[in-house]
């Protein structure tokens, strides 16, 4: 950051003007108490913008979402987590519908006014039967200060729930950025699978701020991968509602600039949130490429060795096994050339000029066993880079995928399969 920023709490509530609500419907088991239906709302109107999903399958609500966004600002985003409502047909449309319609009603909105945003497991009906009474409760309960309960509803295999806001001046303006985030399975960049909503109080026309979201999210969620798989439900949601009192952002201004650094900063605290609450992984590597002919070349060499299987499982084992990052950077389809690539684990070489280098293995086997570390993979071909955040592939990252059969069985007592 170019600028100081102040860290303070609140999440997605702390900007002025953004009001929260969590309550418990028994999504995914009638009898748990946690936090699983969340509503973030706007006082006053908002610019808004999003990116969704490039899967070609995509759920209910990031289709209807979609739409919402085409047809102008949204206001209010309502989210639930323990079904994702995805390849669930006309009825999940009318399910998708019916939360949108369930907020916007109550808070005297128009349907297309609402986000609507969902999480859990794919294939099942949404069990609107324990959801749509709770609406008028959820509405009710909004107040200030309960940004927390939104980031802790829509988390599903998170350990933890996930959340920043941050204060920073602009233009003699104190603005606030404030978000929240779930994902923790299913992460692949193109859109990483998770659920993202920022707030902010800075006054931000609807096309510099759809741009500033589009390069955050390319510099943050874009750049980490957990298992390489994508999801279905992918979403960041941003409104901007002006609060600050601050007069609108000019495009390509040194304020809209400055703006969208402190969105980035904001995207990039969550998106290594995500990894570093990874399903069951223990490490967190950044893995940086530098010397690339293009950008191109960069990025696919970067995702090659952060998708590699191998590669993933030699960190699990605290293995700093250079020839499988090498190898992968092989089958990357960059172009590269063997004998040119230099390979460092923390600063120190273990691979130069495609060759192994002369540093002792037990002094980079030290490096790989911790937490985290970083690889820099120098191709030496030009001067594109790419960085990306990636974890380790765990035997008991496996164990937790094998089955979802709880899921279905709980669908059947609700008569939805």
């Amino acid at each position: 950051m170019d600028f100081p920023v102040t860290r303070i709490k609140g999440g997605v509530g702390a900007p002025r003007g953004f009001q929260c609500s969590a309550l418990s419907c028994g999504i995914k088991n009638p009898a748990a108490e946690r936090l699983d239906l969340a509503l973030i709302y706007s006082e006053s109107p908002c610019t808004s913008a999003g990116t969704f999903t490039i899967n070609r399958v995509k759920a209910a609500p990031v289709k209807l979402s979609q739409a919402h966004l085409r047809k102008g600002d949204i206001r209010a985003i309502v989210a639930n987590s323990g079904n994702a409502n995805a390849c669930t047909g006309v009825q999940g449309i009318h399910d998708a519908k019916a939360m949108c319609k369930g907020v916007a009603t109550p808070l005297g909105l128009n349907r297309s006014e609402i986000g609507v945003c969902s999480t859990g497991v794919i294939g099942l009906p949404m069990p609107m039967v324990r959801i749509e009474s709770r609406f008028d409760d959820l509405v009710q309960g909004l107040g200030s200060g309960r940004g927390t309960e939104v980031a802790r509803a829509i988390i599903t295999s998170d350990t933890h729930h996930k959340e920043i806001a941050i204060s920073f001046d602009l233009g003699g303006h104190r603005v606030r950025i404030g978000g929240c985030v779930k994902g923790a399975g299913m992460i692949s960049p193109s859109m990483a699978t998770m659920l993202c909503f920022i707030t902010t109080d800075a006054n931000v026309p609807r096309d510099t701020l759809r741009k500033g979201v589009l390069e955050g999210v390319d510099e943050s969620f874009n750049r980490i991968t957990i298992d390489g798989d994508m999801s279905t439900n992918d979403t960041v949601l941003v409104l901007a509602n002006g609060r600050s009192g601050m007069p609108p952002i000019r495009r390509n201004s040194s304020l809209c600039r400055q703006f969208r650094q402190a969105l980035r900063h904001v995207m990039l605290e969550l998106a290594q949130a995500v990894v570093r609450d990874g399903e069951r992984v223990t490490k967190f590597v950044t893995v940086e490429v530098k010397g690339a002919r293009t950008y191109l070349d960069a990025k696919l060499v970067a995702e090659a060795v952060c998708k590699s299987a191998l590669v993933k499982s030699s960190w699990n084992g605290g293995d700093p096994n250079w020839g499988r990052v090498l190898h992968a950077v092989g089958y990357s389809r960059a172009r590269i050339r063997e004998e040119l690539v230099d390979i460092f684990y923390d600063g120190k070489p273990a691979c130069l000029g495609g060759l192994q280098a002369t540093t002792p293995m037990d002094e980079l086997r030290e490096i790989a066993a911790k937490p985290e570390f970083k690889i820099e993979i120098h191709l030496n071909q030009g001067d594109a880079d790419y960085c990306m955040y990636s974890s380790d592939l765990s035997p008991e990252y496996i164990d937790f995928n094998r089955s979802e059969y709880a899921y279905w069985k709980q669908a059947r007592k609700d008569g939805l399969v």
